[in-house]
């Protein structure tokens, strides 16, 4: 009765080869060549039973292997004073490199499977969010407006006040005065825009007496913009800011 004997499959020859060191367990820097060879060979002889179209190129390593086993076998030149170069140097390379691709192979392969067991979850908005609409459209406030404009006006007014500083007191000592908060400031403006129903953006911040009250003033017109509080407006370029109030007189 005929014994038939299932080869295990290898990718090519080089996988061949380090099946075999690791089988043996043995040093891929110092290849024990007659042992490897004789057990490549064996598995060459049954290949030629089962697979003929992927033979050649597991013949060419073993024409590689009785190569590099012949070369060993020779005697050394003791004159020659040149080191010999070692014949499995070469085989050594070749297949540390396969065995470094053959990782980096299994690590991809391990990153897949993890991948494909990632869930991602579709992006939702809840209903409040979507249904929420801004009470002031910011875009209508300022459409007549730029911030450029509102700036070069913010600073004219700080130049203003920075002449005003007389040379001579302005080296005596100084008196603290109390900060000023943008909430009572934004208070102030709302009770001034209640009894005005049109007035100046310059003619504001000049009235202010500090560089203080100037940026709490300018700050606090910027969020009553965005309340919906005031509303300012500039019928030509270079005109003043007119500033218009919806609080209720």
């Amino acid at each position: 009765m005929e014994l038939t004997v299932k080869l295990q499959v290898f990718e090519g020859p080089l996988d061949l080869l380090l099946y075999l060191l690791e089988k043996n367990k043995v040093n891929i820097y110092d290849i024990p060549i007659v042992e490897i060879t004789e057990q490549y060979m064996e598995y060459i002889r049954e290949m030629k039973r089962q697979d003929l179209e992927v033979l050649s190129e597991f013949l060419v390593m073993a024409a590689t292997l009785v190569d590099i086993k012949s070369r060993m076998l020779l005697p050394s030149n003791p004159d020659s004073e040149e080191e010999e170069e070692d014949p499995r140097a070469e085989l050594v390379q070749q297949l540390l490199e396969y065995k470094m691709y053959k990782c980096m192979a299994y690590e991809l392969k391990d990153r897949q499977m993890d991948a494909g067991r990632v869930m991602y979850k579709k992006p939702t908005i809840p209903e409040e969010v979507r249904a929420y609409e801004p009470p002031v459209d910011i875009h209508e406030l300022i459409s007549d407006i730029t911030l450029s404009r509102l700036h070069e006006i913010f600073e004219s007014i700080m130049k203003k006040q920075q002449d005003k500083i007389d040379p001579l007191r302005s080296k005596f000592g100084k008196i603290e005065k109390e900060e000023v908060s943008l909430e009572d400031k934004m208070e102030d403006l709302k009770k001034y825009a209640a009894g005005h129903r049109h007035f100046s953006f310059r003619g504001l911040l000049t009235a202010q007496s500090s560089k203080v009250e100037v940026i709490v003033t300018f700050l606090a017109i910027l969020e009553l913009m965005k309340m919906g509080t005031i509303r300012i407006s500039q019928e030509h370029i270079f005109d003043d800011i007119q500033i218009d109030s919806k609080v209720a007189a």
